[in-house]
């Protein structure tokens, strides 16, 4: 028997790691670096406790893992011991490729790269370096393995990654309407033609997992003040970049500086493995130390935002229902010009426009499938009673216009 070590939780008590290769992983510095990465980014802007990391979220979807390999196994689903090590460590390195504030600055450091890609890649890596020990791993993360119920544990519709990060999400934000029944859906998993689906008995969990997913979107992730923060983020790192490739002198941490001063492209990114060897050095302190030293910087435009941003004096926001009039846009960046004094390129930093979506439930990609009692199959809109189901299978989008609350509380617009 392999020892064991224990990380207490404090959403599900006692975590038990094997000794071994899972336990090196999480030793390894790509693994650690996710101590400081923010899970929600700048959330705790307006729920104060959203302090968590991606290295929670990461040790608690495999723990979630742990119990869903029990459940099936107990159920008499036939998973070798190195399928369920390859899976555990599958959702463990899910999110490795996470940059600085998760998803609000994904795409602004590597233009056209995913998190999902830099994960990929991390784990070829990680490969090499463990020489081919976590192959099955990536091959059940790539969907490239024949049993195909255990990518979907890892990345589906009602994978142990959504699993917790809605839990997670509501107990640190205080958002009980987040609260799922993650132990009961897990005990309500099982496997029919090679695919992941839920006994019947378990269609209510269901439901609620779709309804707390949705309103989490609306309450936490899409927060207007949530967006407001994340927008200022992606536009003081989008004018740093743009000073950084005009070759103006910019304070950065190294690994910061490395990719404000040139243009990294998912091309480049593939063909130069410095840029990924860097990118793996690159953690929220890097933009937040640099962001204090922006503060004093002479160009008036990153100064502005960086001291807003790091003062919580956010940008107010409006949702709209229908895309905002180009006058309407223009007329607010007249008066925001007049009285910040700013040219038509520094405006576009201050005033704009954006789009937000929510969509609980994709059931065009991908089903979420219920196993009647009499060994028949149903997707969960059909198979339950709730008729808002199908409304929660539809994406809604919503307009954001953003600018600073003086030119609302002064009454200039």
């Amino acid at each position: 028997m392999k020892k064991k070590k224990i990380i207490n939780d404090p959403i599900y008590g006692f975590i038990s790691v094997p000794e071994g290769l899972i336990f090196e992983l999480i030793e390894h510095p790509y693994f650690q670096r996710l101590r400081n990465i923010k899970q929600v980014s700048l959330t705790h802007m307006v729920y104060p406790g959203a302090l968590h990391t991606r290295f929670q979220h990461a040790l608690g979807a495999m723990h979630l893992m742990g119990l869903a390999m029990e459940t099936l196994k107990g159920k008499d689903i036939e998973i070798t011991s190195e399928e369920e090590e390859a899976v555990i460590i599958a959702i463990l390195l899910h999110d490795i490729g996470h940059g600085p504030f998760s998803h609000s600055l994904e795409h602004s450091i590597v233009e056209g790269v995913s998190h999902e890609y830099i994960s990929d890649r991390i784990m070829d890596d990680l490969n090499k370096s463990f020489e081919g020990k976590l192959t099955l791993a990536i091959a059940i993360f790539r969907n490239q393995y024949p049993k195909l119920f255990l990518h979907q544990l890892v990345s589906s519709q009602l994978d142990t990654d959504r699993m917790d990060y809605l839990i997670r999400d509501s107990f640190y934000t205080g958002v009980t309407e987040g609260v799922i029944s993650f132990n009961r859906i897990i005990k309500m998993l099982t496997v029919a033609n090679n695919e992941l689906v839920v006994e019947e008995k378990g269609i209510y969990s269901i439901e609620k997992f779709l309804i707390a997913r949705r309103l989490m979107y609306w309450q936490v992730y899409l927060h207007k003040t949530v967006v407001s923060a994340e927008q200022m983020l992606i536009r003081i790192l989008h004018r740093a970049k743009q000073l950084g490739l005009e070759g103006q002198s910019l304070f950065a941490t190294p690994p910061l500086q490395h990719f404000l001063e040139r243009q990294v492209t998912k091309e480049s990114f593939e063909k130069s493995p410095v840029h990924l060897a860097t990118f793996l050095k690159l953690d929220d302190i890097d933009i937040l130390a640099s962001m204090k030293v922006w503060v004093g910087h002479p160009d008036r435009t990153l100064s502005l935002l960086c001291r807003q941003l790091l003062s919580r004096q956010l940008n107010r926001v409006e949702i709209l229902n229908n895309e905002p009039d180009d006058k309407y846009l223009e007329r607010i960046k007249a008066v925001a010009m007049q009285y910040f004094s700013l040219s038509k390129r520094e405006v576009d930093y201050f005033v704009y426009s954006t789009v937000i979506s929510n969509s609980a439930y994709d059931i065009e990609n991908e089903s979420i499938n219920i196993l009647m009692k009499d060994g028949s199959i149903k997707d969960i809109t059909e198979a339950s009673d709730l008729s808002n189901l199908e409304v929660l299978s539809q994406t809604v989008e919503k307009y954001i216009v953003s600018f600073p609350k003086e030119l609302h509380s002064k009454a200039l617009i």
